[in-house]
């Protein structure tokens, strides 16, 4: 088991008084001008809005109704083409038994995402069991950063495609091949990478999952927009459970499941009756396996999903696309739209509260003599909750104030923090020669059930959030900004979390006369004098009791600021276009 953040998570944010005022009611309007050349003929500027309901009765489902303007006899929307209707049909309610094919593809591409992801922090806890440093753990954690940079490459995926192919399918498919074939030649590779004499390459081991976790991002940037247009407006709610709910199974895999069949003990345990020295699979084992996987299924996705399957011959576009340029330019005005950009710092701050204990506690656990497949273990009866706990929550979200919960989770999770950290502390304490009892991991599952009980509640808020405001003229850069911000605003805390709890953490030379532990040069000393280097004060207890304080202060200043933002407009939120006709 490993006590992380998604990120999706997954997976890696400062505030000014002085941004524009709002308009409680109405928001404020900015317009982000991009050109589109097209037809020959100039068209008026048209304004573009999302409606929204603000009476939500059916709490299953998200409205997002595009208000069509009409020039030149032509219907003008946000999305006048997508796979999910005929835009210039009468509108029709589907309901979400009419999509479950397409429901369950976003789910099994999610799960996807999730494999690498879930490889990628299977390494810290192996990491973690050769005993290298809190240092070069903040090394590797840069390896989860990729879903944090992709709005610099967001742009390109939504305007550079084939259109005959189909413009997520244009990414979709080459970055899946890539994954498959990289995961393969990584196959190869791993065991070498972390059996190094001297200890793990920690270096190369974060250059090639920071590669990984780079295909992973470009997939989920393809994903999030084609999420957008595959299934219908009343429907698009549920694209945030398939998120959740894929990622969490995808991690699932890679991850727990991969960190139980790895371990001689755990397999010996419970899956043998025969021991043997090694696990049922290897690391290198299953990174080709799923890269065989990859590469089959991205076949069959290519081959048998029509990306435009509803709109061929029926006269409609698909969606409206930017240039390269000008749609940096859109998403550089969206950022400084004044509720764009509130929300965005506020995101980017909103989880340093939560780093320490997010990020460190499952390493000391393993350092403190917990084995990893046991955590592993017991991480199993957790994952339905986990599958679960997005359904549920979203019919709490799905309203017009999915923020609401965000602020009534804060504080529960940073409870939950303090809860970690007494945790590791009383854990030296009832290790036993046989090692920790029934009771102890009993008391390990309950916290991190009701962890992951807050973890979700905010989560699956702030993707209800981004998908009501999201403005789905630039597809699936919108959608990225937001979930790009909400990983860099974990991800940041983390990497700086793990890079303080050495420096934080006082050590002691006892039995050698005149020697230190304040480098690991001077510890090597101490022990080579005859003497041992005693931790007086853990680095760690002293992040989680200042990552609880400024969490507090946060929730007390901040988080009442975000949820005025739900207090705004369609129009705070919505761009306009001008398209210009060749």
């Amino acid at each position: 088991m490993s006590f992380i953040t998604l990120s999706s998570q997954s997976v890696p944010f400062r505030f000014t008084e002085g941004t524009a005022p709002f308009d409680t009611h109405g928001g404020t309007m900015e317009h982000c001008n991009a050109l589109a050349f097209k037809n020959g003929r100039q068209r008026k500027q048209a304004g573009v809005g999302l409606r929204h309901s603000e009476s939500m009765k059916d709490s299953d489902r998200t409205e997002m109704d595009l208000i069509d303007s009409e020039v030149e006899g032509e219907p003008d929307g946000l999305i006048p083409g997508s796979d999910s209707k005929d835009r210039t049909h009468p509108r029709v309610h589907r309901g979400i038994r009419a999509e479950l094919g397409n429901v369950s593809l976003l789910l099994f591409l999610y799960v996807l995402q999730g494999i690498p992801l879930g490889l990628a922090g299977s390494i810290p806890l192996i990491l973690q069991s050769k005993n290298v440093s809190y240092k070069d753990q903040a090394v590797f954690s840069f390896v989860f950063w990729p879903f944090s940079l992709k709005l610099l490459w967001a742009p390109l995926v939504d305007a550079l495609y084939f259109s005959k192919f189909g413009r997520r399918k244009s990414w979709l498919v080459p970055t899946q091949y890539l994954l498959g074939l990289f995961m393969l030649y990584l196959s190869l590779r791993v065991d070498s990478l972390l059996q190094r004499e001297g200890g793990p390459n920690i270096i190369a081991l974060t250059s090639v999952f920071f590669m990984l976790a780079f295909l992973a991002a470009t997939q989920d940037i393809a994903v999030d927009g084609w999420a957008l247009t595959m299934l219908s407006r009343e429907n698009v709610g549920y694209a945030s459970t398939c998120n959740s709910v894929g990622q969490t199974a995808g991690y699932f895999l890679g991850n727990v499941l991969f960190l139980a069949m790895e371990s001689a003990d755990f397999c010996n345990k419970y899956l043998r009756i025969e021991p043997k020295e090694t696990g049922i699979v290897t690391l290198s084992d299953f990174l080709f396996f799923w890269g065989v996987m990859f590469l089959v299924s991205t076949t069959l996705v290519a081959i048998l999903k029509s990306e435009n399957e509803r709109s061929k011959g029926k006269g409609t576009n698909p969606e409206e696309t930017q240039g390269v340029l000008q749609t940096y330019k859109l998403l550089f005005t969206i950022i400084k739209m004044p509720a764009v950009f509130t929300f965005c710092v506020l995101l980017l701050t909103a989880k340093i509260g939560f780093s320490a204990a997010d990020t460190v506690t499952g390493l000391k656990l393993v350092e403190a003599g917990v084995p990893k497949a046991q955590l592993a273990l017991l991480a199993v009866p957790v994952v339905p909750v986990q599958i679960l706990l997005p359904v549920v929550i979203s019919k709490y979200t799905a309203g017009s104030r999915p923020l609401d919960v965000f602020y009534k989770a804060f504080p529960l999770r940073l409870i939950i923090g303090l809860e970690f950290a007494l945790l590791v502390w009383w854990t030296p304490s009832v290790k036993q020669e046989e090692g920790f009892s029934v009771y102890y991991y009993g008391v390990v599952l309950l916290s991190y059930a009701v962890h992951q009980v807050t973890l979700y509640s905010m989560y699956v808020a702030c993707m209800a959030f981004h998908a009501k405001v999201s403005d789905p003229l630039i597809g699936g850069t919108y959608m990225t900004l937001l979930n790009t911000v909400t990983n860099m605003g974990g991800n940041w805390p983390s990497t700086v979390a793990l890079w303080l709890v050495d420096p934080l953490t006082w050590k002691e030379c006892q039995g050698a006369v005149g020697q230190t532990c304040a480098s690991p040069e001077a510890a090597g000393l101490c022990i080579k004098e005859g003497g041992a280097c005693v931790t007086m004060l853990d680095g760690y207890y002293v992040e989680s009791v200042v990552c609880m304080l400024i969490g507090l202060a946060w929730w007390v200043w901040l988080g009442k600021k975000m949820k005025r933002l739900q207090d705004h407009g369609p129009a705070a939120w919505s761009c306009s276009v001008i398209t210009v006709h060749d």
